[in-house]
């Protein structure tokens, strides 16, 4: 979604999964669309004696799993409700909340409970899911008082972050304004600490990382500042003070609780900057990425320009780096150690490239789509976007749907087979910043931050 802040979802777990498979493949028929057949009526008769507890649990799981990975997320519901109908023992499985915090975890990549019961969150997440096939959503525009901005710089907002709770909206003269998202109201405004300035987009906010109690943001100066959501009584902290001169221009910022990454432009084989998100110790320097941008990188400071590059954080402690003409994986773990790279001869749009916790999607110069997996570079799927000659497209990627604005237009595609579903209803102009989750979708466009909530009950 952007954005900055998205766990990850793997299909094998150590609760039984072997036994689980081999279940399906003896007693069971998974026909398409996740229509499963309950064993027959002599087996069911003696289910209590013949399959102990552990194994039903485990049954059901991988039930839920194999339907999501053959007909998407959305089907494991079914497949779970064929399960549950083979007799009053198996029924009263569909009350067990180990077994549904781990399909929460599985299936939706959930592991902060939101409500009360984990059968709750799923049925949450599901029908958020099926809001979002159905086009199914409310819309507002977002305000503050614009009393405290000293200079039009401050109404330009550069980039968008989100958490379950908040909306963080980083704007060009270094402000960050958060946003609560139950009341749709602004809560807080953070400042960076004053420094003399390299150009007038210096303290523009290049990226920010958003939790549910925390807001980091970054600045293309490359300062970092660290704020306490709650903590009203002290301003913003300096975590590192940035060097231009000696590291370039800090053009993206994103990261997680667990890691800060910065993508620099300006000057050769610094690319990558990679911090310990607990520690904010500065752990990796390096990377040729940008090399061939060095001066898009100082114009940055002096002009709106395109952009750069982009970085994204997986799931699987992986970033997603680009440029418009390469992408590149590294490994965050093993201090930025490259997993895979691609050239793109035609071209990509730097602010199409976007990731959720298995998969990334770029878009090239002539529109086309291409969504692959993070860990193998397989493709996943391909389609076509509407491009208006010398047109830009700015994209963002959740679990289930890839959304694209061109042209002022949101079009949304859901990212397992590349299927087109529909456009938003409202039409917003040119866009600078985009982003989107499970449940929201936000975007800053002609001085205006839209708010799209998918949330809402069917």
């Amino acid at each position: 979604m952007s954005s900055s802040s998205s766990s990850s979802s793997s299909s094998e777990d150590g609760n039984g999964g072997g036994n689980g498979s081999g279940a399906v493949g003896g007693y069971y028929g998974a026909r398409r669309g996740g229509d499963f057949e309950g064993p027959p009526p002599a087996r069911r008769r003696a289910v209590n004696e013949v399959w102990p507890e552990p194994f039903v649990e485990a049954l059901a799981a991988q039930v839920a799993i194999d339907a999501a990975r053959s007909d998407g997320r959305l089907a494991a519901a079914a497949a779970l409700a064929n399960v549950f109908q083979v007799c009053s023992t198996w029924r009263a499985f569909s009350r067990s909340d180990l077994l549904w915090h781990r399909l929460t975890r599985l299936i939706w990549g959930r592991t902060n409970l939101m409500h009360p019961t984990w059968r709750d969150e799923y049925v949450y997440r599901h029908r958020t899911a099926q809001n979002f096939r159905t086009r199914r959503y409310t819309h507002v525009i977002l305000h503050f008082d614009p009393a405290d901005v000293d200079n039009p710089d401050g109404l330009t907002c550069r980039c968008l972050a989100l958490s379950d709770l908040h909306l963080a909206c980083g704007f060009a003269d270094g402000t960050v304004r958060l946003f609560d998202l139950a009341t749709r109201t602004h809560v807080r405004t953070f400042r960076p600490q004053h420094r003399d300035r390299l150009g007038r987009f210096s303290r523009a906010v290049s990226g920010i990382i958003l939790t549910d109690s925390q807001v980091v943001f970054a600045t293309l100066d490359g300062d970092i500042h660290v704020a306490v959501i709650d903590d009203v009584e002290n301003p913003a902290r300096r975590a590192h003070l940035g060097n231009v001169v000696n590291d370039g221009v800090l053009v993206d910022f994103t990261g997680c609780q667990r890691y800060w990454v910065g993508l620099y432009a300006g000057l050769a084989g610094r690319a990558f900057h990679i911090w310990d998100g607990q520690t904010e110790e500065l752990t990796f320097v390096g990377g040729s990425l940008t090399d061939q941008n060095t001066v898009m990188g100082w114009r940055m400071l002096t002009e709106f320009t395109e952009f750069v590059g982009r970085v994204r954080v997986t799931s699987q402690e992986s970033a997603v780096a680009c440029t418009s003409s390469r992408v590149i994986i590294f490994d965050l773990r093993n201090q930025g150690v490259i997993l895979g790279e691609r050239e793109y001869r035609r071209g990509i749009m730097v602010t199409s490239v976007d990731v959720n916790n298995e998969a990334y999607i770029v878009v090239d110069s002539r529109g086309l789509a291409i969504v692959r997996k993070v860990d193998t570079f397989e493709e996943v799927c391909r389609f076509n976007i509407r491009v208006q000659r010398n047109g830009n497209v700015m994209g963002c990627m959740n679990q289930g749907c890839a959304l694209m604005c061109a042209g002022g237009v949101i079009r949304v595609w859901e990212v397992e087979r590349g299927e087109y579903m529909y456009r938003f209803r409202e039409r917003i102009g040119e866009v600078n910043a985009f982003v989107g989750d499970d449940r929201h979708v936000a975007a800053s466009s002609e001085g205006s931050i839209h708010l799209w909530d998918f949330g809402g009950a069917q």
